[in-house]
């Protein structure tokens, strides 16, 4: 309730309570028995009211009652039974009464007693005696004394126009008036022949009057929630259609509650007329149909538009004001959309408009949407705050916006927002269409795979398929103009997860490639990567060698039935589900298999399958074109016996590493080590046992570092790794993992026979800022415990004092 509420309540109060306080301490009661009989009757009428229609109100149908009370009885006696009348229609059948509701009621009622018991006793001087007319006139005062108070009141607390308030809710009864004047001047006419008994006939004369508004009202009541049904259908298809086109443009139906819930208080706020607050909620939903003509790259563009791609743009308030136009609103909505984009200072489009030229509705849209897009999330920045939001615009005031709307907004913003995330603003609820399309899986797995489950797609959300088409259309655009920008098999692969992930969510992800007839892990990533690193599964064996055998898709599987997985010691998750496809080149010849792993079980859908089948052909192209480019290239960089990079390679990495650090001025470990005893390999078992022991050391010197690491054979059983970032406190758990990783080698190829790992730890820049001098000093480093284990055995307990204080 505002300031101009509260001090014309408090005036209406102060006269009326003022009115019964004099009236009542100084007047007399001279008919006793005609006053109960009135008040009786008075109960009765009053308890037979009627729901006013667009207020929140009613009323009773005791008018003849007072009518023939102001004849009849004193002014003390009238007051108590208006009043008496006000306290009935209030109390009766309400389960919650409004304790200033009923002392306002009171109060108007007794201004427009006394107003009207004045003018009809003192009328006769210039009325004449005839007491029809004095009446009826009397009867149009207590109308205008009754119903103005009332509607001003209503006016102020629901911010609507008083006189508007007053014609549509109140004048249409003023002919109920004088029927009731004419009543109760026949009622009086009959009391001073037949006594004040006859007018008991007023009882069944306020029962017909009753049943009359009750049947008017009923009709009345139908219609409107006729009318009321179209509008919400009507409302509902714009709400719908505004939805569809913001699907289109990553926004969701949060942005539409926002700014509807914005431009209607400001609207209300600004006192806009009702045509005109209709217009704005439908340019509020219908503003951005024009984007429709504007093409989806230039929309959803991760950065500044060329000054093409603008001019393309700034068509769509054009398209939209004439798209609007087609409709025939009864309301002007087609000129808000067209102007929305115009400046306060003139410097907008599509018009050039400036300052009152520009519709208020398109001053409001024009702050609404321009404060939503600072607070909303982009491809290219994050969202700013509400308060941050409404800063920007007050910057802007004078300039871009309206100062009269931006000063509406400052000050109200937080309860709009409120009512913005509670959902306010009527924004039709996101519908769910029944999808009861069900998919059987393809194949049935090998044994020991979960049981094959039919997968529904479920209730989807309608603008969540809108986007979600429109997202897989741009993604494969971009997946595949990605594949074709590089032929390095690593950065073709990651690329593939990186985009994968994209549309197909997933926990790891693991790319498998077919090496005598097993399918060795090329590519892992993801929360249980290490898992993964080192697995070789036999065709046939587990959902990955399944699938690479029948040359099919599972969907679903079961991931803990991959060979080696669960006895992994590295494994730190136990997933629950498993989508894998063949990957085939272009002679449909198989290259591998891509699998996706999550945790939870049945985690994959039809959609999910479909699209990554899209993709696998792509991928398994790519593959096959970037192996045939590395094939070509690994044998000057890649020791052919371990797979990792050789010396060549190794100095290159070096060098470019230290450039990279000198810049970044960071810190890079040079990890040098070999195999204390591999001498005693070849002797015993031969040098083909001895190659499977480097093989097998490679492999696990993989797990054992970090993704980012690079490690490379220096020649015969030494390795160097390159670690950035790695730190002197690192130490002791880098010598613990090579040396877990050289025993486990040597015992999965020669069982008994025990070798360990000497190594070596140098760091750039505190031993040395070059390649040559670092790995020099950590070849140093390694031999100073190669010497300690020869003495002692406890390589693993020695770290030089040199390394710890780096």
């Amino acid at each position: 309730m505002n300031l101009r509420a509260k001090v014309f309540i408090a005036m209406v109060l102060s006269l009326g309570f003022s009115v019964l306080a004099v009236e009542l301490l100084h007047g007399d009661w001279p008919t006793l028995a005609r006053f109960f009989a009135y008040l009786l009757m008075v109960c009765f009428a009053s308890q037979l009211k009627v729901v006013l229609p667009g207020i929140n109100g009613t009323m009773s149908v005791n008018l003849v009652v007072i009518l023939v009370s102001v004849v009849e009885l004193s002014l003390q006696e009238t007051l108590v039974v208006g009043c008496l009348g006000v306290l009935v229609q209030t109390w009766w059948n309400r389960k919650q009464i409004n304790l200033l509701h009923l002392a306002f009621n009171t109060a108007d009622i007794a201004i427009a007693i006394e107003l009207c018991y004045v003018f009809f006793h003192r009328s006769a001087a210039w009325l004449g005696p005839r007491m029809e007319l004095r009446l009826m006139v009397t009867a149009i005062v207590y109308f205008l004394a009754n119903t103005l108070p009332v509607g001003g009141v209503v006016a102020l607390t629901e911010r609507r126009p008083f006189y508007k308030t007053w014609v549509e809710c109140y004048l249409w009864s003023f002919p109920n008036y004088l029927v009731g004047a004419a009543i109760a001047g026949l009622i009086a006419w009959s009391n001073t022949r037949l006594g004040w008994q006859s007018s008991l006939l007023m009882v069944p004369v306020a029962y017909l009057i009753y049943r009359s508004y009750r049947l008017y009202f009923s009709k009345l009541e139908d219609e409107k929630k006729h009318v009321e049904g179209i509008a919400e259908l009507h409302l509902r298809t714009i709400e719908a259609l505004a939805l569809a086109i913001d699907a289109k443009d990553h926004t969701t139906h949060v942005h539409l509650k926002r700014v509807r819930a914005y431009a209607e208080g400001i609207g209300k706020e600004m006192e806009l007329s009702e045509l005109e607050m209709e217009a704005l909620r439908a340019a509020a939903l219908l503003h951005d149909i024009g984007k429709l003509a504007v093409p989806e790259h230039i929309i959803n563009k991760p950065g500044r538009l060329t000054e093409e791609e603008f001019e393309k743009m700034k068509i769509h308030p054009i398209v939209g004001a004439e798209i609007l136009e087609r409709v025939k609103f009864p309301y002007p909505v087609a000129p808000i959309v067209r102007s929305h984009h115009e400046r306060w200072d003139g410097s907008g489009y599509p018009d050039g408009r400036k300052g009152e030229e520009i519709p208020i509705g398109a001053r409001i849209l024009a702050v609404v949407d321009s404060l939503d897009a600072i607070a909303s999330d982009r491809q290219y920045r994050r969202g700013a705050s509400i308060q941050e939001s409404v800063a920007e615009l007050v910057r802007q005031s004078g300039k871009q916006f309206d100062p009269r709307v931006v000063a509406v907004t400052q000050r109200k913003f937080q309860q709009w927002e409120q009512q913005a995330e509670a959902g306010a603003g009527g924004i039709t609820e996101r519908l769910k269409l029944p999808r009861d399309i069900r998919v059987a899986q393809s194949g049935a797995p090998a044994a020991g795979f979960e049981v094959s489950h039919e997968i529904s797609n479920g209730e989807l959300d309608f603008l969540a398929s809108i986007v979600a088409a429109r997202y897989e259309a741009q993604a494969l655009l971009e997946f595949s103009n990605d594949l074709g920008r590089s032929l390095s098999l690593e950065e073709t692969l990651s690329v593939v997860a990186a985009r994968v992930r994209k549309v197909v969510p997933y926990d790891t992800i693991a790319i498998y490639r077919l090496r005598d007839n097993q399918l060795v892990t090329d590519y892992t990533s993801g929360d249980d990567f290490r898992a993964f690193a080192a697995l070789r599964i036999p065709l046939g064996a587990g959902v990955t060698g399944w699938v690479a055998e029948n040359r099919k898709p599972i969907l679903n599987g079961n991931p803990l039935v991959e060979p080696g997985y669960l006895e992994n010691p590295q494994r730190i998750e136990r997933l629950g589900s498993a989508l894998s496809v063949p990957l085939m080149d272009a002679d449909d010849s198989l290259l591998g298999v891509l699998t996706l792993y999550k945790l939870e079980a049945d985690a994959f859908s039809t959609d999910h399958l479909r699209i990554l089948l899209a993709m696998s052909e792509k991928i398994g192209a790519s593959i096959a074109n970037a192996a045939k480019y590395q094939d070509a290239t690994d044998s000057a960089v890649t020791d052919y016996l371990t797979g990792l990079p050789n010396a060549r390679s190794l100095f290159v990495q070096l060098e470019s590493e230290i450039a990279r650090h000198q810049r970044d001025r960071g810190r890079v470990g040079i990890v040098v080590c070999d195999l204390d005893g591999f001498k005693q390999v070849n002797d015993r078992f031969g040098h083909m046992a001895g190659n499977q022991v480097l093989q097998a050391f490679a492999r696990k010197l993989k797990v054992a570092c970090r993704e980012y690491d690079y490690i490379a054979r220096m020649g015969g059983d030494e390795f160097v790794i390159i670690a950035p970032g790695l730190k002197a406190s690192d130490v002791p758990t880098v010598h613990e993992r090579i040396s877990a990783a050289a025993a486990m080698s040597t015992e999965e190829t020669c069982g008994s026979l025990e070798i360990s790992a000497s190594v070596g730890i140098a760091f750039y820049p505190d031993d040395s800022r070059t390649a040559a001098q670092l790995l020099v000093k950590a070849d140093q480093r390694m031999y100073e415990m190669k010497k300690a284990h020869h003495f002692d055995g406890a390589f693993l307990n020695y770290t030089p004092q040199s390394m710890l204080t780096q």
